[in-house]
């Protein structure tokens, strides 16, 4: 429980003190938010609402549950009203002058996905015994992106009960609702996330972050990348790789439609340079297009997802995601 003088403080109005109380879950409440909306910006508005709220509310709050329930119980409910009532960002037309991309695969629907900085390590964040999902998974776009395939509440429920590890009368109490209808929308949402996202248990994990495994497979997609080696990137991909570009719609599976989708944009001519980050626990870069100048300029993000020493996935988004992974929007060389 929280200290009770902080909490004194902070009835009475001591801002300080809400901050005191609050800033030790500021983080994983804004992921919680994040795998719910699949949005950065989404997530931090309601990040911002949910303080407001709790702000506005500490005088109700009974201490029957931790500080932390209670903030996740608000969150969550925040969470539910943004995706009932959300304007989704709009899909957005190709532009790219002078190309023009293969047939696609398939026209994607969750095209405000955004990509999520890798500040802090997801090991800071406390899990509860009922927890099923792998910390590094449960932040994978692949993942985001399946939840935001499913009913709102079925999210709410399978992250809280799966990914957060709170026990099924800690959920019903957040949402208002019963046990046994917990345990039914949670059965119902594991259904819907294996239909799509069927598990493979014969899949070889991605290597450890920083390891020499996953240094030797960026160095390759690097060099690949900025020499438009459209062989060598190849070489890289699983068969059942995957690229796709929110807010673009369109995606392309396998590794033929996806060597056909970037070989497009290689034979461009195009000179790109790369800048590494982390994004939603994977490698990911910046991508810089050289001006006739000399200067490159920020077109974009790029996220990988390894299997073993292959990609198995690269998504590409805007370049409005630059400055979340304090990349600039321009290089001078």
């Amino acid at each position: 429980m929280a200290n009770a003088d902080v909490m004194a403080r902070a009835r009475a109005g001591d801002s300080d003190a809400f901050r005191e109380l609050t800033e030790p879950y500021r983080r994983e409440l804004q992921v919680h938010c994040y795998r719910m909306l699949g949005s950065l910006q989404d997530a931090e508005d309601v990040l911002q609402e949910t303080l407001l709220a709790a702000w506005q509310g500490l005088a109700g709050y009974s201490a029957r549950a931790s500080i932390r329930t209670w903030l996740y119980r608000i969150a969550t409910n925040r969470c539910l009203n943004a995706r009932r009532s959300a304007s989704r960002r709009p899909v957005k037309q190709w532009d790219v002058p002078n190309v023009e991309p293969p047939k696609p695969s398939r026209l994607g629907e969750v095209v405000w996905l955004q990509p999520f900085p890798d500040v802090t390590p997801l090991a800071d964040i406390p899990l509860g015994p009922q927890a099923r999902v792998e910390q590094s998974e449960s932040i994978s776009l692949a993942f985001v992106t399946a939840l935001q395939e499913l009913p709102p509440r079925q999210v709410a429920v399978l992250v809280l009960r799966d990914v957060l590890g709170f026990r099924a009368n800690e959920v019903a109490d957040m949402m208002e609702t019963s046990v046994d209808a917990i345990n039914g929308a949670l059965k119902r949402a594991r259904a819907g996330l294996r239909h799509r996202r069927p598990l493979d248990d014969d899949r070889e994990p991605a290597p450890p972050p920083g390891s020499a495994a996953e240094e030797a497979v960026t160095a390759q997609f690097v060099h690949a990348f900025q020499n438009n080696d459209i062989d060598a990137l190849v070489a890289l991909l699983t068969d059942d790789v995957f690229t796709s570009m929110p807010p673009l719609p369109l995606e392309y599976e396998g590794r033929e439609a996806v060597a056909a989708f970037w070989s497009t944009l290689f034979a461009a001519g195009r000179r790109i340079h790369l800048i590494p980050t982390r994004a939603n626990g994977q490698p990911a870069f910046g991508t810089y297009l050289q001006a006739p100048d000399g200067t490159h300029h920020g077109t974009g993000l790029i996220a990988l997802t390894l299997q073993g020493n292959q990609i198995n996935a690269i998504t590409r988004f805007e370049n409005t995601a630059l400055p979340w992974f304090g990349l600039p929007r321009s290089l001078q060389t």
